[in-house]
């Protein structure tokens, strides 16, 4: 082991670094610096060796002859010299791949793939092996909810509606790659049934500066657009880094419904077009005090301008009546979120690094919704009734977090540790109007104020080393979490006010042995949780129309899993998986009826989850111009509960395929074809779904000597992105079916203004855990 550094006491990102025999001078083996400039190389036998390093526009490095007797040896830190040899013309080609499959993770390298063009990260999450974005844009993976989303290495304060916005907001231009961590250690904040993915965003490297613009159009049934610019300047003692970006776009979705109740069958469709205009950006500055000590400020943020439009007919069969209901939909809305860091790191290059953070975060949503409803008679000349209403419903959230994490080499190995608290509050207010004659009257019944308060304080130590051909890692994480929920009504409630305390432990284990240099093998353990978003712990009532409307829960409780995984890896390129979780109180979306015609979707604990799965997945590079990825998941989930009387058992066995091929054709275009494919499976706590597929094809053209790239690809090409669905609990059964916009042709161009070579430091912030549980309504 050891670490790289430039002639400026940078960390060199990316440097290769091969071992050589001293014998013969014959490779034996390889290794890439990681961001830290660290490398590892293992399961190295007893002889002598010598050690060479290659890092773009320095000297190559060359060390002396030492022996190695299968203990830890360290080589230390390497200075790199900046190369005195006048080049006239290089061409460099460091391909990383497509697909990475590592023992703790999967690495979908997004720079590399031709189809994320025109893509956000939402629709890349689609297109990642394992994952699953539901109708409501749910993220699961390997079939388990609870997934915690990672930006830049920190977790985000959203749940799923706000976290589908937000990812929306940022362009694939900017991604450079999406990292799957199945199960994470004591390290990361215990938030996250499912485990952890990561979006890694850009990040540039060596001294001066740079712009990069990016522009693209996207046509479907309807057109979007998206623009963004990132530009960064660094010297040896500052670092300014920032970008901008613009969406502005439309979609269509339609949805529809049959339900089978008491009052009779109810048969609808809807189809919506919504519209946004938007705006991201990020600023943020280092100053590099010296080679050991990092000041940092940042600053990030979106805001977002929405419209929503919707026509939904429901044939009403009844005993008594049969009727046709429709009901118009209009909303317009905004959200915006800003979020300020500010971050200290001490790094003295030999292991010992103190990273301080400290963050607020701001998100804020307003709408404004019209609701009309008509009653009418199956010919639609003669209207019974035509109730219409107006809800205001605004959210305030402001997040405080304060971390601090701390490194050291201790007995052979590295000891990690660190503390962090956060503080949430939000402020839901519900007003629902009653409109006759075009003039608003509250109704008290259903307007109320929500405030929800949360305090969590954690402290986490984790050791981990490695024994030859065996390697050992433990850790704990301990939080404390006190909470409130005030809910504030005109009219008279019960259980206004719920109030929580409770400390909770979470182990994680790690065992990793090395068998030969084709065979590893690794087994962890690891115990989190899942927090209740803090909309769905908001009991306002949502309509969609008068018979369908979807409320919160304020007395959800947080799920708690157990994992444990057993992996192999193969030539470090065939990786398998197997994996069980059990899950407590599982917090699972019920549909349900109410008053014998009106039907609802709310969030409910369940017993518990037992997931059982397999996970294969390799790149195959078929020769040097034909590279291929392909990933098999199976898994079997069984939901067991019994919900007011209602017994709910579920099983399903699933399984999904992923597979991409990238090949180069010549004058440097490069064709790419993807596609994946989805069993059945269970949705929430009663839905069986139907199986769905989708494949992509895109090209790629490299322009002005490499500084600009055109890319094209068509989404969806068969349009099969289609869902649907079968629930049958207690006295309701429902049939379910929808789908979006999702066939587009899309173009990209982008162009890299200066040095292609500036590096920034990427930094991760506080706050992201809470992020992740925020909701958003559009």
């Amino acid at each position: 082991m050891g670490s790289v550094i430039d002639a400026e006491n940078q960390a060199a990102l990316y440097a290769s670094v091969v071992l050589y025999a001293a014998s013969d001078s014959a490779l034996v083996k390889g290794a890439i610096t990681d961001e830290e400039g660290r490398f590892s190389i293992n399961t190295v036998p007893k002889g002598s060796y010598f050690l060479g390093v290659s890092y773009v526009g320095f000297a190559s490095y060359t060390s002396s002859v030492f022996s190695f007797n299968e203990t830890n040896y360290d080589c230390g830190e390497i200075l790199l010299e900046v190369a005195n040899t006048e080049l006239t013309e290089v061409t460099i080609a460091a391909e990383r791949p497509i697909m990475e499959v590592r023992s703790d993770m999967v690495v979908l390298n997004v720079d590399k793939t031709v189809n994320a063009v025109g893509e956000n990260a939402l629709n890349l999450l689609r297109k990642s092996p394992g994952v699953m974005v539901d109708n409501n844009e749910n993220v699961t993976l390997m079939g388990k909810t609870g997934v915690q989303v990672y930006i830049d290495g920190k977790p985000s304060p959203m749940g799923a509606a706000d976290l589908a916005a937000y990812l929306k907001t940022i362009p694939s231009e900017q991604i450079d790659a999406i990292e799957i961590i199945s199960n994470p250690s004591a390290k990361y904040d215990a938030e996250g049934n499912a485990g952890i993915i990561n979006i890694r965003l850009k990040k540039d490297t060596n001294l001066g500066g740079n712009a990069n613009l990016s522009l693209g159009f996207s046509q479907g049934e309807v057109p979007q657009y998206n623009g963004s610019i990132t530009a960064n300047y660094r010297n040896k003692k500052l670092n300014i880094f920032g970008n901008y970006s613009y969406f502005d776009g439309e979609n269509t979705n339609f949805f529809n419904i049959r339900r089978v109740q008491t009052a009779g069958v109810f048969d609808g469709g809807s189809v919506s077009n919504n519209t946004w205009q938007g705006h991201g950006f990020k600023f943020g500055t280092d100053f590099y005090l010296d080679n050991k000590n990092t000041i940092g400020f940042m600053v990030n943020g979106n805001i977002t301008d929405w419209t929503n439009s919707s026509l939904g007919t429901t044939v009403i069969e009844s005993a008594v009546q049969d009727t046709i209901l429709r009901a118009e939909n209009d909303s317009d809305g905004d959200n915006s979120n800003y979020n300020f860091n500010v971050n200290y790191r001490f790094d003295d290059k030999k292991g010992n690094v103190i990273n301080i953070d400290g963050d607020y975060g701001q998100y804020r949503s307003d709408a404004l919704d019209f609701q009309n409803n008509f009653y009418t008679n199956p010919s639609g000349n003669t209207t019974y009734r035509s109730p219409f209403y107006v809800y205001e419903p605004p959210t305030d959230i402001d997040i405080w977090t304060f971390k601090i994490d701390y490194e050291k080499p201790l007995f052979g190995g590295k000891i990690e540790t660190g503390i962090k608290t956060a503080f949430v509050n939000t402020d839901n207010t519900f007003d629902a109007y009653d409109v006759v004659d075009g003039v608003k009257f509250l109704d008290i019944n259903r307007s109320n104020n929500f405030v929800y308060k949360e305090n969590v304080n954690a402290a986490y130590a984790k050791f981990s080393t490695k024994i030859e051909k065996w390697g050992y890692q433990a850790g704990l994480r301990v939080e404390q979490t006190n909470s409130e929920g005030i809910l504030t009504s005109m009219v008279d409630i019960d259980d206004d006010k719920v109030k929580r305390n409770y400390v909770d432990y979470f182990p994680s284990a790690g065992l990793s042995y090395q068998l030969n240099d084709k065979n590893s093998f690794q087994l962890s353990y690891s115990r989190r949780i899942n927090r209740p978003s803090y909309q769905d712990l908001n009991p306002f009532e949502d309509q969609l129309d008068e018979l369908t409307f979807q409320k919160g829960n304020p007395f959800l409780r947080p799920e708690y899993t157990n994992n444990i995984q057993l992996n192999h890896t193969f030539m470090y390129a065939l990786n398998t998986t197997l994996s069980f979780s059990r899950t407590k109180d599982v917090i699972t979306a019920i549909t349900d009826t109410l008053r014998g015609d009106a039907s609802f979707l709310t969030s409910l604990n369940i017993d518990q989850q037992r997931h059982y799965s397999i996970n294969i997945a390799s790149p195959v590079p078929i020769n040097d111009w034909w590279s291929a990825y392909i990933s098999l998941s199976g898994y079997r989930i069984e939901n067991e509960a019994m919900i007011d009387g209602k017994s709910v058992s579920i099983a399903a066995n699933t399984f999904n395929i992923y597979s991409q091929h990238s090949i180069k054709l010549p004058a440097d275009f490069t064709f790419e074809i993807s596609g994946w494919y989805n069993s059945s499976s269970i949705w929430g706590g009663t839905f069986i779904t139907d199986p769905m597929w989708s494949m992509d094809a895109g090209v790629q053209k490299r322009l002005f000597a490499g500084k600009g790239n055109l890319k094209l690809s068509v989404s969806d090409i068969f349009k099969t992105q289609v869902w649907s669905g079968i629930s049958n609990f207690g006295d309701l059964y429902m049939e379910t079916s929808g789908g979006w916009d999702s066939r587009r042709f899309k173009v990209n161009f982008s162009y890299m203004f200066g040095n292609d070579k500036v590096k920034s430091r990427r930094r991760s912030t506080g706050l992201e855990d809470e992020k992740n549980r925020i909701k958003s309504d559009n």
